[in-house]
């Protein structure tokens, strides 16, 4: 199923028919303000060892990242941070980064594993905050790679359509997405370090 939704002015029609999926236990890809992201409610096992399978991630041994809806609903799954990383997200956040944090113990239980570091996003971008928001979970964010040696990521949604349809139950066309991914920056290190440049440059 593609979904076409406005990227200023998501539809609150077509956002509850994403939430649905979601909420159904299916898998949604959807737009950030990078590239187009894979994922699924972070609650639901079953559907976060779907993705894993499409992605040949291993639950145990990979990192894996998720999206918020702002930095309150962030802190519910990482432990006390530093004034310093506070004031880092505060000021980067929402936009095209991933920031590595430390993991509280509700991130074991989600993701059955022993990782003490979680990545967490806020993009800026409206589609998906919406649908973070109407879901009240977060969303798994993992990209969706192309096979192109050229291009590494898909930008145009109809064609991540024609490749990705039958294997996850709604595609959003929310636009062309960009081919660049995330900055990534680990705040468990003192100072901070960025481990992936990418598309957005940190104000740390």
């Amino acid at each position: 199923m593609l979904i076409k939704i406005h990227p200023d002015n998501p539809n609150p029609r077509e956002i509850k028919k994403v939430v649905d999926i979601l909420k159904d236990g299916g898998l949604v890809i959807y737009p950030t303000d990078t590239i187009y992201g894979l994922g699924c409610d972070i609650n639901n096992q079953k559907a976060v060892e779907r993705v894993c399978r499409i992605k040949g991630l291993d639950l145990k041994r990979d990192h894996l990242s998720f999206i918020c809806r702002d930095l309150s609903h962030l802190s519910l799954y990482t432990k006390a941070l530093s004034n310093d990383v506070f004031k880092t997200l505060k000021r980067n956040l929402p936009g095209p980064f991933t920031f590595i944090l430390p993991a509280n113990n509700s991130v074991p239980r989600l993701f059955k594993n022993n990782k003490k570091t979680i990545g967490l996003r806020i993009p800026n971008n409206a589609i998906i905050l919406e649908i973070v928001r109407e879901l009240g979970n977060p969303v798994l964010s993992t990209s969706i790679k192309d096979e192109d040696e050229v291009i590494e990521y898909t930008t145009d949604p109809e064609l991540i359509h024609e490749k990705y349809g039958n294997l996850v139950d709604a595609v959003i066309d929310g636009g062309f997405g960009g081919n660049i991914p995330s900055t990534i920056i680990d705040c468990t290190e003192h100072p901070m370090a960025i481990i992936r440049e990418g598309a957005g440059i940190p104000e740390l």
